[in-house]
């Protein structure tokens, strides 16, 4: 049975890919662009199939219209794929408020607003895929990202409070959760600060860092996506490409032990 699957930021990039592939497949995608222009060529290959939406996700009334509009046309949403966002590079003291307020209204809150939209619809049906797409930045962090890793963290603790909401309604979630793919999120959808010279080697050395091989292919994603889609029990944490299992792994080691020096003086301010 063919899937009814919202994906939002579907221009390009992840949600472009994977679009094509569903609808390819037979299912059928209802796809948000801020530009509906950018969608012309899905409806010229798959017609009636494809849903066209005009939608900025920071406009939670939008969101909410947008959802409706899905089950209007389609009767039901399977699948959510809440795709929609970018990434700000830059370090920490050169963001402007403009471009932090940015960052997390698009990243964190626009992903919120669709995911609120989407609950009441998939806790009639009783079934329901919430997948929201974050980032390895969302258990790690890498300097020149902070405002996306915050916004990527925000994504993280809000997706586990809510699959622990909403599975009695039989509604799963899984995070999406790449390291750097060779996507638009790093070129021209990317914002970048006003750089200033003191953090001129820090960006250096983390750039430099990166080898062609760090940045994965994003076509290779879509047999691993539609897997998690088609998944009867898929995971809520979900990493994508090679670079992300070793990084989180050697992170998360070193807090470990990090924590475990510090149990004893953590244990006493407990008070009793």
């Amino acid at each position: 049975m063919s899937k009814i699957i919202l994906i939002t930021g579907a221009s390009r990039g992840f949600g472009r890919l994977w679009a094509n592939a569903l609808l390819k497949r037979g299912d059928k995608v209802a796809a948000t662009a801020r530009n509906i222009e950018d969608l012309n060529d899905l409806i010229e290959t798959f017609g009636d199939a494809v849903l066209p939406i005009q939608l900025d996700v920071n406009d939670r009334e939008a969101c909410f219209a947008a959802v409706n509009k899905v089950v209007a046309n389609f009767g039901r949403i399977d699948v959510l794929i809440n795709n929609a966002g970018f990434g700000l590079f830059g370090a920490i003291e050169e963001t402007t408020e403009k471009q932090a307020r940015a960052q997390i209204e698009t990243n964190f809150f626009g992903l919120l607003w669709v995911t609120q939209a989407v609950i009441p619809i998939m806790r009639a049906q009783k079934s329901g895929h919430i997948i929201q797409v974050s980032s390895f930045l969302g258990l790690v962090t890498l300097p020149v990202l902070g405002i996306y890793n915050a916004s990527k963290y925000a994504v993280n603790g809000l997706s586990e409070t809510l699959a622990s909401e909403v599975k009695d309604f039989g509604i799963k979630v899984s995070l999406i959760e790449p390291n750097g793919f060779s996507t638009d999120w790093s070129g021209a959808s990317a914002m970048q600060t006003e750089p200033t010279e003191i953090y001129a080697p820090i960006k250096q050395a983390f750039f430099e860092s990166a080898t062609p091989d760090s940045w994965g292919n994003p076509e290779s994603t879509t047999s691993a996506v539609l897997q998690l889609i088609d998944s009867a029990n898929p995971p809520l944490h979900f990493l994508l490409g090679k670079v992300a299992y070793p990084g989180v792994k050697q992170v998360y080691s070193q807090r470990l032990a990090e924590f475990e020096a510090w149990k004893e003086v953590s244990a006493g301010a407990h008070g009793h």
